[in-house]
Order: C-alpha cells, then sequence, then structure tokens
C-alpha cells in the first residue's frame, strides 16, 4: 500500500494532529475501512477533522493504494454508522428524559426542549440532510432525531443522502488536487469558524435573554421560575 503519511499536515505536536495522524495511518493499514472507522469516530467526536480525513482519503485513492468508489461508499458507511450510534443515544435519552435534565439545569425550562421538539418535527428532514454538510452540526443533528422519534429508515436515508455530498466534497478535492487539497481545507476552517461564532453568539444571547428574566423576576419580588 502507498504510503500517505508524507501527506498529511505537518507535525506541530498538537493533540488534533496526533488525531489526524492516526487516521492517515488506519488508512495506511486497513484501506479503505480505516477511511470508514476515521470518518464514524469524527461523528462522535467532532474535533477529529473529516476535512483532513477525507482527502487523504481521495489523495490514497488516487495514488492507487484503492479505488475511489471504494473510498466514496466507506466514508458514507462510517459517517452513517457514527450518526446512527448517536441516533441511539437521543432514543434513549428520549424527551421525558430531556425535560427532567432540563429541569435541573439552571436558565433552562423543559418548554424549551418541547419547542425544539416541535421546530424539528416540522423541519427534521431538511435539519438532517442539510445538518449533515454543516460543520458541528454535522454530528449533534443526530441526537434530536433519536429523540423525536424520526424512522430509522428516513434518518439513514437522509443521512446517506447528506453524507455523500460532504464527503464527495473532501474526497475528490483529495483525489484531484492531490498535494493542493489544502485550497479545500482553507475554505472549510472558513466554514467553521464562521458556524463556531454564530452559535457562540446565540448562546450568548439565550443567556442574556434568560439571565435579565430572572433578575426582573427577582426584583418584582416574584420566586424565580427555573421549571
Amino acid at each position: 500500500m502507498t504510503n500517505a503519511t508524507t501527506t498529511a499536515p505537518a507535525t506541530d505536536g498538537s493533540w488534533l494532529t496526533t488525531l489526524s495522524d492516526w487516521a492517515v495511518s488506519l488508512m495506511e493499514v486497513i484501506g479503505p475501512i480505516g477511511a470508514g472507522i476515521a470518518i464514524a469516530l469524527e461523528n462522535l467526536f467532532p474535533p477529529l477533522p473529516s476535512e483532513v480525513i477525507l482527502p487523504m482519503a481521495g489523495l490514497a485513492a488516487s495514488r492507487g493504494s484503492f479505488s475511489l468508489v471504494e473510498a466514496l461508499v466507506w466514508t458514507t458507511a462510517g459517517s452513517l454508522a457514527g450518526a446512527l450510534l448517536l441516533y441511539g443515544l437521543g432514543a434513549w435519552l428520549g424527551l421525558r428524559r430531556l425535560r427532567a435534565i432540563a429541569a435541573k439545569v439552571p436558565l433552562l425550562h423543559p418548554e424549551d426542549i418541547d419547542r425544539t421538539v416541535a421546530w424539528f418535527g416540522r423541519h427534521g428532514g431538511k435539519a438532517v440532510f442539510f445538518g449533515r454538510m454543516i460543520p458541528i452540526f454535522r454530528s449533534l443533528i443526530s441526537i434530536p432525531a433519536g429523540v423525536t422519534g424520526m424512522p430509522v429508515w428516513r434518518f439513514a436515508l437522509l443521512t446517506a443522502a447528506g453524507s455523500l455530498i460532504w464527503n464527495c466534497i473532501f474526497v475528490l478535492s483529495g483525489f484531484f488536487l492531490g498535494e493542493s487539497w489544502h485550497i479545500v481545507e482553507r475554505y472549510a476552517d472558513v466554514l467553521q469558524y464562521v458556524v463556531i461564532g454564530v452559535s457562540a453568539l446565540a448562546v450568548a444571547w439565550f443567556l442574556v435573554v434568560r439571565i435579565r428574566a430572572l433578575l426582573a423576576e427577582r426584583a418584582g419580588g416574584a420566586e424565580p421560575d427555573l421549571d
């Protein structure tokens, strides 16, 4: 099997680089199945960068280590496997457990869970499909699908379709761009930073609104209702 280590990011001693190097080594040892395993783990542990693993799979395919079809099939299968595990976690948690957890967490209300579930009931299909192409959310979106009881066949179909599109972009970039695959990674990094920034702003706004409401209740002499 052709050695792909020389195409991995330069080692800088960080834990993220170590994880990336491990994923590349896995592909070297067991081929496209290794890429599938690495992507399945990326779903469970989002800091493991698919933007590195997928182009490496494409580059390995371009060098003849395995075929392009194998790279796409196994990485998509890995995406689906990881997503199904998180779907199972959501199904195990269920609505009742999540509401009970929300009732015990400061600034959260069980009604927040109800609103989220209601939103997912209206937009769940689109959320799962497009969520597979958004960093961070590509993993998290599987949990509410399990909580709301989205049919497994529908969840699997939407997840596989969305994952295939995302995987094609990065696997093909590694296949056709070769050593220049980092061009695509830069754009993916920008998208990830945007998602993180928007998420941070949303959380900050939520906290501000809830804290102001809590202070207003206390100022009015009412007992704060955190349920």
